[in-house]
């Protein structure tokens, strides 16, 4: 039986957005827009990714060749080895890990920090606007295989797996430690990514071990790390707008009717609905779009339907069930997400996010399968050592 929807398609105002300002996310690179039939459509009023093109930019030439074997990311300073395949074959992860290390020993391409990447280095790589693969065009790489990229993070829902990302079209999933795939090693360090969250170490069995020279991410913690507390539920207006005189520009209603609570990421500087899940059930990706719309409207704020990169960014690697970090403060979680982000592999798809696991992934837009969480960039710059711009309600204040 067919499910009556609550999600609203009607409305197709946009609300203007604030200035992008954001840290620790990459833009996605995905520079058009696209209908849930996959054609090409005029980004204006869109609510999709490349109207908003939030994140960080990329330079306008995004790699730099350093010799005949080593290609720096200008976008976040990590050196790759030129050849994303140096084992020459496929190895299982504790094999990755030993092939790194033997690299080190051997001080090879006159570096000894070589690393297997955590997983937020490597989808750094991913070109949302390509496929086949899945990497900036005109990218300086060799013998790119359109397949599986191990991660030195492991899957806390199934520590005898490891996290990988798919070269071809950019999914992030999980796959079994003695199975065999492709390591791309990288050296060097990002202030521009943050950290996984992850702070264990496993072994190929899934059992926890010491993490001294171990080389996984639990053991480097590589990455930006997160300020404590990391999330800050904050009332809207009294928080952001009144400090920064943006009540004519953005609101539009009186102060007593605004709406209560969102959720400052201390990390990222962005600005999630508490309660996760508008509309209260999974709608179509044309569905999530047009009720985060009118929920713009209705509320006077500019919230829109995050990218790939803004979801992928709430991920704790050491959690799962949901892929938070424990004593977040959201409510309502369902188990996967839309992002505004269209495939390039099927435009008729888009990214979502599995929450539960952590895993990215594709979603056909028309199946009404996944759920709607509404993002707000910052209008302002938020100092992680300043609490006083956005204080932590009292008890009685986190109804909405």
């Amino acid at each position: 039986m067919k499910r009556e929807s609550t999600y609203n398609s009607d409305c197709n105002t946009s609300v203007e957005n604030t200035a992008m300002n954001t840290r620790h996310i990459l833009s996605t690179g995905l520079g058009r827009c696209y209908s849930e039939d996959g054609d090409q459509v005029d980004c204006r009023g869109t609510g999709q990714d490349a109207e908003f093109m939030p994140g960080m930019g990329w330079p306008e030439k995004r790699f730099e060749k350093l010799d005949g074997h080593l290609v720096r990311d200008l976008a976040t300073q990590l050196i790759w080895t030129r050849n994303s395949c140096p084992s020459e074959y496929p190895l299982s992860w504790k094999e990755g890990l030993a092939f790194v290390e033997q690299m080190n020993r051997d001080a090879k391409y006159g570096r000894n920090d070589w690393r297997m990447p955590n997983r937020r280095e490597l989808r750094s790589l991913i070109d949302h606007s390509t496929k086949k693969p899945a990497l900036t065009r005109g990218h300086p790489f060799q013998n790119v295989f359109l397949g599986w990229f191990w991660t030195a993070t492991t899957a806390s829902i199934a520590p005898a797996y490891a996290w990988h990302v798919h070269l071809e079209g950019g999914r992030m999933f999980y796959g079994k430690k003695d199975g065999y795939f492709w390591v791309w090693p990288v050296c060097g360090r990002s202030d521009i990514l943050a950290a996984t969250g992850a702070t264990l170490c496993y072994d190929e069995q899934g059992s926890v071990i010491a993490c001294r020279r171990s080389r996984q991410d639990g053991s480097l913690l590589m990455g930006t790390p997160w300020p404590r507390p990391r999330y800050m539920p904050c009332r809207l207006f009294s928080c952001f707008f009144a400090r920064n005189n943006l009540y004519p520009r953005y609101l539009s209603r009186p102060i007593s009717r605004l709406p209560g609570l969102g959720v400052l990421d201390r990390l990222t500087g962005l600005v999630w609905q508490s309660r996760a899940g508008l509309g209260g059930q999974t709608a179509t990706w044309s569905e999530a779009l047009a009720t985060v719309c009118c929920h713009a409207e209705e509320t006077g704020l500019p919230w829109r339907m995050p990218t790939i990169n803004e979801l992928e960014s709430l991920v704790d690697a050491s959690a799962h069930s949901p892929a938070l970090s424990p004593g977040h403060p959201f409510t309502d979680l369902q188990q996967a997400y839309w992002s505004s982000t269209t495939s390039a592999f099927e435009t008729d798809w888009a990214y979502v996010l599995y929450l539960h696991k952590g895993a990215v992934g594709v979603g056909y837009k028309k199946n009404r399968d996944f759920a709607l969480w509404p993002v707000m960039s910052m209008p302002i710059n938020v100092d992680n050592k300043e609490s006083a711009r956005c204080r932590p309600p009292s008890t009685n204040q986190l109804e909405t």
